[in-house]
C-alpha cells in the first residue's frame, strides 16, 4: 500500500466521521427539545394521576437523593392544601428506581408510581405491580419497612426481589416522606 492510498483512505474516513457527526448533532438538536417537552408532559400526567382531585399541583422545591436531582410539589383544591407529591430515588438491585409518592397532609402515603427503573424482568420489575404499590396506602414513615413474611402493618417483600422491594419502600418512599415531614413542618414553623 502506498502513502498516497493510505492518505486517500484516511481522508475518506475523516469525511465519513465528520458527516456522521454532523448528522447526529443535527438530529440531537431537533429531537432534544421534543424529548424534554414530552418528559415534562409525562411527569405532569403522572402527578395528576397521583392526586386526581387536586385543582392545581405546583412545584415547591428541589432536593437531592443518591446524587440525583428530584422535586417536590404541593397539591391544592381551591385554597386548601390536600397533600404533597415528592419524587424520590431508591437504589435497587440493577438500577436507581425513580418514584413519585403522594401523601396527604398528615404525611401518610396515598399512592406511589414508579416512573422508571432497570430492575430484573420477572422479579424486580414486580415493583410496578398494583398489588405491591397498593400496600403503601395509609402508611406513615414508621410503617415503611419491608418484611419477608405476610403483613398488613408494613410492606411485604416481593418474593425473589427483596432488594428491589426495599429500594422502593425503605429507600425511595421512606426517604421522600421523611424529607417532606422535615421540610414542610420546618416551613410551617417559620
Amino acid at each position: 500500500m502506498t502513502a498516497k492510498e493510505i492518505l486517500k483512505i484516511t481522508v475518506n474516513l475523516i469525511m465519513i466521521y465528520l458527516i456522521g457527526g454532523t448528522i447526529l448533532a443535527v438530529v440531537y438538536a431537533k429531537t432534544s427539545p421534543i424529548m424534554y417537552r414530552n418528559a415534562v408532559l409525562e411527569k405532569e400526567k403522572a402527578l395528576k394521576l397521583l392526586m386526581p382531585e387536586a385543582d392545581s399541583i405546583g412545584k415547591v422545591g428541589e432536593w437531592q437523593i443518591h446524587d440525583k436531582d428530584a422535586e417536590y410539589y404541593v397539591a391544592s383544591k381551591g385554597d386548601a392544601v390536600i397533600g404533597y407529591i415528592i419524587q424520590s430515588f431508591g437504589k435497587g438491585y440493577s438500577s436507581y428506581i425513580n418514584t413519585l409518592i403522594a401523601v396527604d397532609t398528615d404525611f401518610k402515603v396515598r399512592k406511589i408510581n414508579i416512573l422508571g427503573h432497570a430492575e430484573t424482568p420477572g422479579l424486580g420489575d414486580e415493583i410496578e405491580a398494583e398489588t405491591f404499590r397498593n400496600q403503601f396506602f395509609g402508611k406513615d414513615s414508621e410503617h415503611l419497612k419491608v418484611l419477608k413474611r405476610e403483613t398488613t402493618e408494613e410492606i411485604q417483600a416481593i418474593s425473589g426481589a427483596t432488594i428491589s422491594s426495599r429500594a422502593v419502600a425503605e429507600d425511595a418512599v421512606k426517604s421522600g416522606v421523611d424529607f417532606l415531614v422535615k421540610t414542610i413542618k420546618k416551613k410551617g414553623e417559620e
